[in-house]
């Protein structure tokens, strides 16, 4: 017999929501080919479009925006292999951002600027700032403070027209909510292309699209409560990204090959409700604060990460000194409780931070921070259960966690 589990790793996956099982099982019947014109054909391409409708809510955009895809990493691929002379990218992106930046370098010769971030986990929004206005004569002192902070210097040859700023909402790691309106208006004074990973923003903070000045956005079902498999795109009237995937011209010719109806039927439940709970992120933030009281109350030395930045509502990051992350995520786990360490982007793989290091904070930190991160069905139980568990690891003999 399987005993009770604890589930608190949302970030990776969050559980499907029972509106997005109702929705994929109630789009097995009868489906035709959504590009077909006939009766079952109609029916199919109905699905789909309430579900963009449903997802353009959610991301505060319009459904002639949206492009289902097969998840965030493909929507992230195609914005970065879009065929840009510069791409400026936060060094704490998720891997799905970095490593096709760093193969579009690779391949074709693309400039790729990293920015660091701060101890809070905050992009530094001066580095962006000064790598957008190199090779521009004039001064700073004409834009906003807090874009102008770090600017040191500037080289004397422009940057090409064809830049990319990457920029995500917030870090799935630890949770802090990054500079967007200050960099998106800065972008588009210079004509700057942005583009935002929003996978972990979605449903826990409002998004807002297109009042942000925003030029692409990438968005997951999975982690609001959706099936895997399906993510979307969302672009910006205006702006044609060469098509990755041709062949049928499916999504208006943006991204062609059958659509994935269940799926995406799944997706906009998930979205609608997802939509709904953003505008109220109370309850996650009582749960988090609980959990943050607790940790230190039981182990003052433990060091919450990015805590005195904005952060989403439901992640909290930190290290107990001389334990080893890999260390308490399998204790955890033999507990009946699940968390990570860092970001799931590959099977079994507990590792050193990227994310971390490029806050500065260290090699050794990087390697002993854990992830609890809480979802749309996470209770005040659960925070109870791992408190528990922490207690009974930490008063164990010579420490039990070590």
């Amino acid at each position: 017999m399987i005993s009770a589990r604890t589930y608190l790793d949302h970030n990776a996956t969050t559980t499907l929501r029972p509106e997005a099982r109702a929705a994929t099982i109630q789009a097995l019947d009868g489906l035709g080919n959504p590009s077909s014109v006939h009766r079952e054909g109609r029916l199919a391409r109905k699905i789909i479009e309430d579900a963009r409708e449903q997802v353009a809510a959610l991301a505060g955009a319009t459904p002639a925006q949206v492009v289902f895809t097969s998840g965030a990493s493909e929507a992230n691929n195609w914005v970065a292999g879009a065929g840009w002379d510069t791409i400026i990218v936060s060094a704490i992106e998720h891997v799905s951002m970095l490593e096709p930046v760093r193969v579009a370098a690779d391949r074709t010769g693309t400039v790729v600027r990293e920015i660091g971030a701060d101890q809070t986990g905050v992009t530094d929004v001066g580095a962006i700032a000064d790598a957008i206005l190199r090779g521009e004569n004039g001064s700073c002192e004409n834009y906003p403070t807090q874009l102008a902070q770090g600017v040191t210097q500037r080289a004397t040859h422009a940057l090409p027209s064809r830049t990319l700023v990457a920029l995500q909402s917030a870090n799935n790691e630890t949770g802090a909510i990054q500079p967007i309106p200050e960099v998106a208006a800065f972008c588009a004074d210079h004509d700057v292309a942005l583009h935002t990973d929003a996978v972990q923003a979605a449903g826990r903070m409002v998004l807002a699209f297109n009042d942000s000045q925003l030029t692409t956005m990438s968005l997951s079902s999975h982690k609001i409560g959706g099936p895997t498999g399906v993510g979307a795109l969302i672009v910006r009237d205006g702006v044609n990204l060469p098509a990755q995937i041709v062949g049928g011209g499916q999504e208006r010719r943006r991204r062609s090959g059958t659509e994935n109806i269940l799926g995406i039927a799944g997706f906009g439940a998930a979205a609608e409700a997802a939509s709904e709970e953003a505008l109220c992120a109370s309850r996650l933030v009582d749960l988090r604060e609980m959990l943050e009281a607790g940790i230190q109350e039981i182990t003052p030395e433990a060091n919450i990460i990015a805590q005195d930045a904005a952060r989403l509502p439901n992640t909290t990051c930190f290290s107990l000194s001389g334990v080893m992350a890999e260390t308490l995520v399998i204790k955890l786990d033999l507990a009946g409780l699940a968390v990570s360490a860092g970001s799931a982007c590959s099977s079994g793989k507990v590792g050193q931070s990227h994310v971390l290091m490029a806050m500065g904070l260290g090699p050794v930190t990087a390697a002993q921070a854990i992830r609890v991160s809480l979802g749309w069905n996470s209770s005040k139980q659960d925070i109870e259960a791992f408190l528990k568990t922490w207690c009974d690891l930490a008063r164990g003999s010579e420490r039990a966690v070590a």
